[in-house]
């Protein structure tokens, strides 16, 4: 039977996230510690535990058929490497940060500086864009000391809360890319493969609508019903059954959870009682 290989990021929270949405889509992975390779148990899917740096060469050179990966980093080093799916977790973004001390205006400020950083491609383009030269210095691992000890003016790293840059007197002042995981393709993929991405694909879909979205029940008096229905999108349009009480109806629908207090707040404003939220496991569309 022909299994499609996808790597994950071998440790840190890509890669709880990532085991996440694969156990809500339904494959059961038997994975032990420190193992390298696994296998889903009801799916015809390996799974590969990878630095998440090597992960672009992996799908380049078609070792894995996908990954799930943070966006910045195939933008760093994954040219030509198809994004087939946006997941929606871990957030972030990369951006230059100064020393709190340092009087900032603007990209220009950087004219002739030096500038640490994990990201020297993005930075280089990024630069090269807005007509600036400068220098940079490559480092691996935490580059948010490289201005304390004198190494750099600035710097250039992913941002999630902006604490970290906090911690060491640092102020994110430019914002060159927001990245989120995605399910990237390799150029190599066999066609057999393809038909399995089909298949995981249209299961991550429905995770994600799902977690997107919240069902809710209400209660409506009948004479405000119209006013009531006319707030809730709904799927198609939002289910009303009678109840037992004369002059009051149930009714059921679904809204997206970044409008769900909005919403709310006009249905009760509107007269609806009784408002009940449920979670979506999976919503097939």
């Amino acid at each position: 039977m022909t299994k499609i290989r996808i790597a994950v990021q071998k440790s840190g929270r890509l890669n709880e996230d990532s085991l996440k949405i694969l156990k809500d889509c339904g494959i059961s992975i038997d994975n032990g510690k420190d193992q390298l390779k696994a296998t889903a148990r009801n799916f015809p899917l390996e799974v590969f535990y990878l630095r998440n740096g090597d992960i672009p060469q992996y799908l380049k050179d078609g070792v894995v058929d996908i990954a799930i990966i943070g966006e910045n980093v195939l933008i760093e080093k994954g040219h030509q490497i198809s994004i087939v799916e946006k997941l929606n977790f871990s957030k972030c973004r990369v951006s230059l940060a100064v020393p709190k001390t340092m009087a900032y205006s603007s990209l220009k400020d950087f004219e002739g500086k030096r500038i640490a950083t994990s990201y020297p491609n993005t930075v280089k383009n990024y630069l090269e864009a807005n007509g600036v030269k400068a220098e940079l210095h490559i480092i691996n691992g935490s580059v948010e000391i490289a201005p304390n000890i004198g190494l750099a003016d600035g710097i250039c790293d992913i941002v999630s809360s902006g604490s970290t840059l906090f911690k060491n007197n640092l102020q994110e002042v430019e914002v060159i890319l927001k990245s989120e995981a995605v399910l990237a393709v390799s150029p190599k993929i066999s066609e057999e493969g393809k038909e399995i991405l089909k298949r995981i694909q249209f299961r991550i879909q429905s995770v994600l609508e799902g977690r997107q979205s919240k069902y809710v029940l209400l209660n409506a008096p009948n004479n405000k019903l119209e006013d009531i229905i006319s707030i809730l999108p709904g799927m198609r349009s939002p289910t009303v059954l009678p109840l037992a009480e004369e002059g009051w109806s149930s009714v059921h629908s679904v809204i997206k959870s970044n409008s769900f207090w909005e919403v709310i707040d006009k249905l009760k404003a509107a007269g609806a009682e009784g408002i009940l939220v449920c979670p979506i496991e999976k919503m097939v569309l």
